[in-house]
């Protein structure tokens, strides 16, 4: 079997992309197939995959799993990507709606950026050092002095891992807040590792990062490793709203992906572990 795909990433934040509309090359149990394609030496390589599929009431539908083989919750820059890919493939052009794990969501292509309009935030906890928030994904979120004294696989481990969180996981961000800007390394669960990029993970840091600001619309530009995001919010009487989420998405390869491969590596996971 060959699946043709489309790889796409969101300031670093890197997908495989599969049309699922006429043919269903994967199913939500085949963890240990989309391990391997994701896999970086033996696969694709990517942070997640990600499934177009119909639906009678959206443009379309997203389906995304990390790069463990698991279904997760709300993926922003893959959000992004499956934008551009639908504009890509004919299904759109510059706005559509679509439904993800999270509920429904909005999104346009303007000027070459993506825009993608996320779900409403309506509580944060506010503890000792750090704030907890769910922007579709659940996020902890650590405002540091400066992101390069922290080793981000090191600590975020730490904190996902830790007994309050080991059973579901977080996603680990450390922001360093500047004049003009916010900086934003993450830590992402599924993935198990830093990535270049999160979208759920810089509008949980921007939002966190304007709590005290009275201001009621507000714009904040992130930078990350893979390159700049823009996060805009309204703040709502109860929480945030109108919250969207834009920055580039690109193509960088497509093919077919030759299924026959994956009989050299029966267990991939279980090799590289020994």
């Amino acid at each position: 079997m060959t699946i043709p795909f489309k790889k796409y990433h969101g300031t670093g934040n890197d997908f495989v992309l599969i049309d699922q509309r006429a043919q269903q090359y994967l199913q939500s149990d085949d963890q240990e197939l989309i391990q391997f394609i994701c896999d970086r030496r033996f696969g694709i390589g990517a942070d997640g995959l990600i499934l177009l599929k119909n639906h009678p009431d959206f443009d379309f539908e997203m389906v995304y799993f990390n790069a463990d083989g698991k279904t997760s919750s709300m993926c922003g820059n893959g959000g992004r990507c499956i934008v551009a890919f639908a504009k890509e493939i004919g299904i759109i052009e510059n706005e559509c709606s679509f439904l993800a794990i999270d509920g429904p969501h909005q999104a346009k292509i303007v000027a070459g950026q993506v825009s993608l309009k996320m779900s409403n935030v309506l509580e944060i906890n506010k503890e000792e050092d750090h704030f907890i928030l769910d922007t579709g994904s659940p996020h902890y979120v650590a405002f540091v002095e400066d992101v390069d004294d922290i080793n981000v696989v090191e600590n975020g481990q730490a904190i996902r891992y830790s007994s309050r969180f080991k059973k579901e996981g977080i996603n680990v961000n450390f922001v360093e807040k500047r004049a003009n800007d916010i900086i934003v390394l993450t830590y992402e669960r599924g993935v198990e590792g830093e990535t270049f990029s999160c979208g759920t993970g810089v509008t949980a840091a921007a939002i966190a990062s304007r709590l005290s600001d009275d201001q009621t619309n507000q714009k904040v530009a992130i930078k990350t490793k893979g390159g700049n995001l823009q996060v805009e919010f309204r703040k709502a009487t109860i929480g945030y709203t109108n919250i969207w989420l834009s920055g580039p998405a690109t193509l960088v390869h497509e093919g077919d992906l030759n299924m026959k491969a994956k009989l050299f590596f029966p267990n991939l996971k279980e090799r590289i572990s020994q």
